[in-house]
């Protein structure tokens, strides 16, 4: 695909947020996980539900792919050798790597990209501690064994996907199990996505002081699925529509556990004007001034709050950061690359960035193969003083691949500039 240049403009008008990437990856695991007839949708084409799928497919999953949907007919798990190519998706390979070792599958685990550097080890080290050989401490391995019940301890300020895999496993264990936590839990929005996923899937878990049981005995039932609307995407409009333009969005649910709904209280502290009714979410330009904002729980916001924080008068700093290093880019380094690259000023620190804003000017983005990064770049594009050339716009395929359909919907206007 070739670079994008961008030109400025005004985004105005209403878009359907696409499908939620982290509620479909749960609704997948858990349809599967039943081995029983159910639908999911809608399911959008990105690269991490064909990774998801892929795994799913491997691991002795049926099912087919409609339009916007996919439709199980039943499992029957791997005996053989499965290779379970995870390509570049983080969920799929710390979701499905504890559950196909608890469905005993004999599976080699694939990925390309920053996959194979992105961590594992403390969610390994559990593993092996409860039944499971891994050939390698980096992939490709192979895994060998079958995972057991019993108590898991994990640090909460790594990943909460560690977390999640892991609580899909456990009710496929004939013993069940607890995980603890040793440190106060990061992201809990993303872990509350998965208890959901799993109360609707008639699994019980049981929240202790400092983790969560899953008694013995249980069984994923069947039953359609419905996957909600992403706070995660619609962010980048919703930034967009704060920063100089009016933008509504429909189909999100004011009542989500996605941690990403917390974009609404930071385009306010930022000073924009937000409102919300039974049908959508609407935000509209306004004089927006820097502010403090905690990464922590919500770490895919980072780079287009950091570009609105560009755009506002003031210091803004992003604290808390440090896990943005371990993501498809290093998000530290690639965010503030793309705010200085378009004439911005930022300072980064190791678990932090400051951020001055004053505007930011034309220029050349690297995308970083970030889909987020692109997507942020985009927005930037739209309110800088001249032409923005983005490279690697094919990144957006990994989470939103209509995300510059939806760009020209708004107002947006783009170019190719060769590849």
């Amino acid at each position: 695909m070739p670079d994008y240049l961008l030109t400025p403009a005004r985004p105005h008008g209403e878009l359907h947020a696409p499908p939620s990437k982290s509620a479909a990856h749960r609704a997948l695991i858990c349809a599967a996980l039943s081995g029983e007839p159910c639908r999911v949708s809608p399911v959008s084409r990105s690269a991490d539900m064909d990774a998801t799928m892929g795994v799913l497919a491997a691991m002795g999953s049926r099912f087919t792919r409609e339009q916007a949907a996919v439709v199980f007919s039943g499992a029957g798990w791997a005996a053989a050798p499965a290779l379970l190519n995870c390509i570049e998706s983080g969920s799929t390979l710390r979701f499905l790597l504890p559950v196909a070792a608890a469905l005993g599958i004999p599976a080699t685990f694939t990925g390309e990209g920053r996959l194979p550097d992105r961590p594992i080890g403390v969610l390994a080290e559990q593993m092996k501690r409860h039944g499971v050989s891994f050939s390698s401490d980096r992939m490709p391995f192979t895994l060998s064994g079958r995972l057991t019940g019993g108590q898991y301890l994990l640090p909460g300020n790594v990943s909460s996907q560690f977390i999640s895999g892991l609580l899909f496993a456990l009710p496929l264990l004939p013993e069940g199990g607890e995980i603890l936590l040793d440190s106060p839990l990061q992201s809990a929005g993303y872990v509350e996505m998965t208890l959901e996923s799993l109360r609707g899937s008639g699994i019980r878990v049981e929240e202790l002081q400092n983790g969560w049981r899953v008694p013995r005995g249980q069984a994923y039932s069947s039953g359609d699925r419905t996957v909600e609307a992403d706070w995660s995407n619609a962010a980048f409009w919703l930034c967009a529509g704060a920063i100089g333009g009016k933008v509504r969005l429909t189909g999100l649910s004011p009542h989500s556990v996605q941690g990403d709904r917390a974009i609404l209280e930071i385009i306010r502290r930022f000073g924009g004007q937000v409102s919300q009714d039974a049908d959508g979410v609407c935000t509209c330009a306004a004089p927006l001034h820097g502010c403090r904002v905690d990464a922590g729980p919500i770490p895919d916001l980072i780079p287009v709050v950091a570009v609105m924080a560009a755009f506002a008068h003031g210091e803004t700093e992003i604290y808390n950061a440090a896990r943005l290093r371990i993501k498809e880019s290093d998000r530290l380094a690639t965010v503030s690359a793309l705010l200085r690259s378009l004439g911005g000023t930022v300072a980064e620190y190791p678990d932090r960035l400051v951020i001055q804003g004053g505007g930011l000017h034309s220029g050349t983005v690297d995308g970083a193969n970030d889909h987020r990064i692109v997507m942020a770049a985009a927005v930037a594009g739209m309110f800088s003083d001249g032409p923005v050339t983005v490279t690697g716009v094919e990144a957006v395929g990994k989470s939103y691949p209509d995300f510059f359909a939806d760009y020209q919907k708004l107002g947006g206007f783009y170019a190719p500039t060769g590849g």
